[in-house]
């Protein structure tokens, strides 16, 4: 809409022109200028006006683009530290080795990637010599994201120092009986060298931002002094396309996290073809970071390109870079000169001009090779001005070629992600391009060679002795063990053995509890982090607000509105608690960030992340991955569970999978009690398993619900049962001569169980044993491991068999879950097995609605049950219509 004369409206209309008159002299010089020497001179003198007002503090917002140039002038670059040559030797051998690898295990079909390390060496080599900090040096060293696909070239790295040797080349993306190498990054499969994995692509830029809070947040707390310590994330172009991969970047910048520096390797390249074809990716990412409130670095243009930026005296040059959009541009760069004149320089006749005086051969450097990621002393002052910027976290957007170095074949070909190999010719090319000592000798045979200098030639002592300066090497992750935790006094534990009395209390409220007084643990106690989605106060924990506090960096800065109540809401910058916001995988990410903390950190924490179980393995189950294959502990604790737990909120809530998706991880255990005294026995074990002297590489799944029941005391001699999965919580009692059978239940279902005993014995004469099922999971891995023992010719029974050996009558399990969930262990249940479950979508309704629907609620355990026995010839069969008559089914 505009104002009667067809002026845009602005918010500057509704501020008071104190001198209308010095305004219009402004307005009137800007036209002048665009009138005189056109619209181009009048947009660089307003930048230059915007960037001399920054500098002198006038509070302006910031252009979202600048043009498309580096940020940093030549001229302001700051002395290279080191040696340009015998970088650039290294870095070759890296090269060489890092494509041999992939060729060479392509014979095997085991394919690599190489054309992503080939853009990305210097991006790399500039950081492991100048600035990555090593874990023996003091603190925790830095935090590396490396780019999955570029794996191949920190692996021959490895090599050149004398880390990995040809044998483990030659295995690249093999076993190998554990002497092979894992294709990406991959804690679980080589633990002393990667510590993240990265290759899910879009989970390595948000963990590395949560990484960098993390590190705050120990050092906030006191536990940790991580002012050295220095996140790296390296991304690509295309990575960016995952919406993970933005999705924290408001936090970094709210945060200030200037200890985070993102390594965008902008080689306008997806996997199957350009990023953005038809626009600019730079220009797109520094608008999104900048309009984050990131510190943005572009680093686009090799020193090829010093002296032609210095011969556009026009601007057009510039103008013509930022509108050639990037998949002209990677044309460009397999095109011949002529080609690049004409639709280049071609485009206005300042261009034209511009182009006689360069040579063809200045015009083919910059076009095909001089980019700023290609040059050491470029990206060194990328880094330089990452470090020194405070404040806020930096990117930095490093333009290249994808493929370069490999030859013409390669480089900025669609197809160069999915190309595994080269030939013998093109290594002699790439041999002779890169001035490596390689004789044709040694492709006698067609196999190609792997390269190196000699254990103590100048480059490898060259490498070596930086790394020594900068704490040791890297990537590495410490795989020493953490010092076991003392174990937690029991009162924590004996105050939930002891029940509730009549007292209702839901097993959610249960967790929460034995938390609380966890962290009132004088040795262990400050170690705990409490991780939430936003919803503390669903889940009971707002009294944590005041004894433990919200973690911010700011402290709090405000007078809460509830400060005069109890348990009103405290941040601080030492505070225990982190709440997230409504984001389940920023959450995820700060459990990951702690669960890894006794390897990154040295500092052993123990996270529990608490959130709808709804929203947890099925929303952010990448994530949990990531966290076992980071080999991360902890607690998740998935709260509200079940089908028909939550009072009408419906399909969107209603949870009746989340323990099928959960047994797919082999480090998850998975639990899902019945009771108070459940939780602490579990828990309990959990720390033992995860932090005592045997720790194991494995964290815990708790399903909690919020529905209150009184809680029964602990019966005698139960621990071992709990653990393993499975326990008899009472039997049936009715006559000697009585039908029998075995009601198996998890859950708040073990409640449904119960009532149905109750109405077999009073209204069938019929004997039912309940068992409480804590873990269907744990009862099906010791089973598997049962029979994976029995093909080793050892005798093993599966616990569940020997817990069920000899029970009478046939055996019905019930659950809140899908029927999947208790019929994974029913192969090893030698009585007749039937079950119940929710199957199919939720519904917005009463529990009790609900659990007719689902044929789950007392009555319909009943009649299911009498079901079984009826096919027994134990009861009659007109019992079962009977029994659905007198219930209303």
């Amino acid at each position: 809409m505009t104002d009667p004369v067809g002026k845009l409206p602005s918010e500057l209309d509704q501020l008071p022109d104190r001198d209308a008159e010095e305004t219009a002299e402004w307005a009137a010089s800007l036209d002048a200028v665009a009138e005189h020497a056109g619209p181009h001179r009048a947009a660089y003198l307003m930048r230059r006006t915007l960037q001399h007002a920054e500098k002198a503090g006038v509070a302006l917002p910031r252009l979202l683009e600048t043009d498309y140039v580096n940020t940093i002038p030549t001229s302001a670059e700051p002395a290279f530290d080191g040696d340009e040559a015998m970088e650039a030797r290294i870095t070759a051998w890296n090269r060489w080795n890092a494509a041999a690898m992939v060729t060479r295990g392509s014979k095997h079909g085991v394919g690599g990637h190489i054309a992503t390390f080939a853009s990305a060496a210097w991006l790399y080599e500039t950081g492991f010599n100048h600035f990555f900090r090593g874990k023996e040096g003091d603190g925790s060293g830095d935090q590396l994201y490396i780019q999955g696909h570029a794996s191949p070239g920190i692996y021959a790295r490895a090599f050149l120092d004398g880390r990995l040797t040809e044998d483990h080349l030659d295995n690249f993306r093999q076993e190998a009986g554990g002497k092979g190498l894992p294709s990406y990054p991959h804690p679980r499969r080589l633990p002393w060298l990667w510590e993240f994995p990265t290759v899910s692509m879009g989970l390595g830029p948000l963990s590395a931002i949560y990484q960098a809070r993390f590190n705050r947040y120990l050092q906030g707390r006191g536990i940790k002094d991580t002012s050295n310590s220095h996140v790296w994330a390296f991304l690509g172009d295309g990575e960016m396309d995952e919406p993970e991969s933005t999705a924290a970047l408001a936090l970094a910048s709210r945060e200030q996290l200037d200890n985070l520096t993102f390594v965008i390797n902008c080689n306008l390249q997806r996997l199957d073809g350009p990023v953005r074809a038809n626009f600019k990716i730079v220009q797109e990412l520094e608008a999104q970071f900048r309009g984050a409130g990131w510190n943005v670095v572009k680093s686009l243009w090799g020193s090829a390109w010093d002296e032609v930026f210095q011969l556009d005296t026009t601007g057009a040059l510039v103008r013509r870079l930022r509108e050639v959009p990037d998949a002209q541009f990677q044309t460009y760069a397999t095109r011949d000169v002529a080609y690049i004149r004409e639709h280049f320089f071609g485009a206005e006749p300042a261009l034209v001009e511009l182009g006689k005086i360069l040579t063809d051969a200045k015009i083919a450097e910059c076009f095909h090779t001089s980019r700023g990621g290609h040059e050491a002393r470029k990206v060194y002052a990328a880094y330089r001005a990452a470090l020194a910027h405070k404040g806020a976290p930096t990117v930095i957007l490093a333009q290249t070629v994808k493929g370069h170095t490999l030859g013409k074949g390669f480089e900025s070909k669609n197809a160069n992600h999915q190309m595994k190999k080269l030939t013998i010719d093109e290594f002699k090319g790439m041999r002779d391009l890169l001035g490596l000592p390689i004789a044709d000798s040694a492709f006698d045979g067609g196999v190609v060679p792997y390269g190196h200098p000699g254990a103590d030639s100048p480059e490898v002592r060259y490498l070596q002795e930086r790394r020594a300066a900068l704490g040791g090497p890297a990537p590495a992750r410490r795989m020493h063990a953490s010092a076991p935790l003392p174990e937690p006094e029991e009162r924590a534990f004996k105050a939930l053995h002891k029940g509730s009395g009549k007292q209702e209390m839901a097993t959610t409220m249960a967790f929460v509890r034995l938390v609380k007084d966890l962290m009132r643990d004088k040795q262990t106690g400050h170690r705990w982090v409490p991780i939430v989605p936003d919803e503390a106060r669903t889940f009971g924990m707002e009294s944590l607000f005041p004894s433990a506090g919200i973690y911010s960096p700011m402290g709090q800065t405000y007078e809460p509105v509830d400060r005069d109540q109890l348990m009103y809401y405290k941040e601080a910058k030492d505070g225990q608690i982190l709440n997230e916001g409504i984001t389940e995988a920023g959450a995820m990410a700060d459990f990951i960030a702690a669960a890894t903390s006794y390897s990154t950190h040295g500092e052993t924490m123990i996270p529990f992340y608490i959130f709808y179980s709804m929203f947890g393995w099925q929303r952010t189950g990448d994530q949990m991955w990531q966290l076992a294959d980071q080999l991360g502990k902890g607690f998740i604790v998935g709260a509200t569970a079940g089908r028909t737990t939550l009072t009408g909120e419906g399909l969107q809530h209603a949870d009746g999978h989340s323990h099928l998706i959960a047994a797919t991880n082999p480090a998850s255990l998975n639990y899902d009690p019945a009771f108070a005294y459940e939780i602490a026995v579990i828990v309990k074990d959990g720390l033992r398993r995860m932090y005592g002297p045997d720790a194991e590489d494995v964290f815990y799944y708790l399903t909690v619900y919020n529905e209150p029941k009184p809680q029964p005391a602990m019966p005698e001699g139960v621990e071992e049962g709990i653990v393993k999965g499975l326990y008899r919580f009472k039997e049936g009692a009715a006559g000697a001569d009585a039908p029998r059978l075995q009601l198996l239940a998890s859950g708040t279902a073990i409640h449904w169980a119960l009532e149905a005993q109750q109405l077999l014995a009073a209204d069938w004469n019929v004997a039912a044993d309940v068992w409480s099922a804590t873990s269907w999971g744990e009862l099906r891995r010791d089973a598997l491991e049962s029979d994976a023992a029995l093909l080793r010719g050892e005798q093993r029974t599966p616990y569940v068999t020997q817990a069920l050996e000899g029970a009478p009558g046939p055996v019905l399990a019930v659950s809140d879950w899908m029927r999947q969930v208790p019929d994974q262990i029913s192969q090893w249940v030698e009585q007749d097995w039937s079950s119940l479950g929710t199957d199919g979508f939720g519904l917005s309704d009463t529990r009790d609605a609900a659990r007719r629907h689902f044929g789950v609620d007392a009555q319909s355990i009943t009649v299911a049950a009498l079901a079984q026995l009826a096919k027994r010839g134990e009861v009659p069969a007109s019992a079962v219509k009977e029994a659905r008559e007198r219930y209303g089914l």
